[in-house]
């Protein structure tokens, strides 16, 4: 990998239009497309990539100097053993915009990346952004995220413009992980609304659902700060308001009774926090991290509780103070 600076290169956004790359996004679903659109505007040379298009990844990513990966999770560790065989470029940056967690090996796609190309700069992209909004010209921002700084910088330079606003963070492990465990709490808040609990309600769990993605985070290696940043709270906010969420809906359609397959076939896309959350307990079950909100999304989706039970399971939990150590129980 490059060598990693002391501090992320700043350039002023008009400098920064004029640095252009040959970008290729693989997947080419809501988010792949968005985000090539985004690098289009920017004057980049863009292609996407999809498994049913009729160019073959190897010639896709040939003359790549950036390779952005926005695939669902289910698909990532294939991925990246076609992209080995394919003989990808060691100076090629990788970008995952993927949130999620591999059932199988319950890694991170920017941990699968790194196991598979551990020459190559890997950088995570995170943060509140709802692809139909940024199709819209709608401003937003995000986080790219590597310990690769130079290449955080490169994909801020190539990616940032008027309406999309990109910071660069050292801590890809927090980025990755906001913008994953936020879509468990999503369903959950898509429960509290779909029940009318209320303001006060869906204020608290949010609140509470810090301390439980921040206590995660730091048991894998990430920094508490990051989880107070755009692909933290900003994405958990932004996950948990409003139909634009497939989370929030999952979460929703359960409140209103209906059953996890059937409302996962009126998506007809991914959700993908209905596997990060099994997978989530699964983790937490072996390192023995306290996940009481994610313990209780966890037996909704199983149909072990109704969304009411699951609403007096937290109510009726034991009393303490809020303020309490976040690697220890809460």
């Amino acid at each position: 990998m490059s060598s990693v600076s002391s501090e992320t290169p700043t350039i002023p956004l008009s400098e920064a239009l004029k640095q252009t790359a040959r970008v290729t996004v693989l997947g080419a679903g809501a988010w792949g497309t968005a985000l090539a659109r985004l690098a289009l505007t920017n004057g980049n040379q863009v292609q996407i990539w999809s498994r049913r298009g009729p160019v073959d990844l190897a010639t896709a990513v040939a003359n790549a100097d950036m390779v952005v990966s926005a695939i669902s999770m289910k698909g990532v560790s294939a991925l990246a053993g076609q992209l080995k065989a394919s003989k990808l470029s060691a100076s090629t940056i990788l970008v995952t915009a993927t949130k999620g967690l591999d059932p199988e090996t319950t890694r991170t796609p920017s941990k699968i990346f790194q196991d598979t190309f551990p020459e190559n700069p890997i950088v995570v992209l995170s943060g509140p952004n709802l692809s139909k909004e940024i199709d819209g010209g709608l401003p937003a921002a995000t986080v790219v995220a590597s310990t690769d700084l130079e290449a955080s910088a490169r994909v801020q330079q190539v990616y940032s413009s008027e309406t999309f606003r990109i910071y660069t963070s050292p801590d890809p492990v927090g980025a990755e992980l906001g913008g994953t465990l936020k879509n468990v709490i999503a369903i959950a808040v898509g429960v509290c609304d779909g029940l009318k609990l209320g303001s006060n309600a869906k204020a608290g769990l949010i609140t509470r659902a810090i301390p439980e993605m921040i206590r995660v985070g730091m048991h894998m290696g990430a920094q508490m700060e990051t989880f107070y940043g755009l692909s933290g709270l900003g994405d958990l906010l932004a996950t948990c308001d409003g139909s634009l969420s497939r989370n929030y809906r999952v979460g929703y359609g359960l409140a209103q009774g209906k059953n996890l397959d059937q409302i996962l076939a009126e998506l007809g896309s991914t959700a993908e926090g209905v596997n990060t959350t099994h997978v989530l307990i699964d983790i937490a079950n072996r390192e023995g991290i306290p996940i009481p909100i994610a313990r209780q999304v966890h037996r909704l989706l199983r149909g072990v509780v109704t969304p009411q039970e699951a609403v007096g399971g937290l109510m009726e939990r034991e009393l303490k103070p809020e303020a309490c150590d976040l690697q220890a129980k809460n």
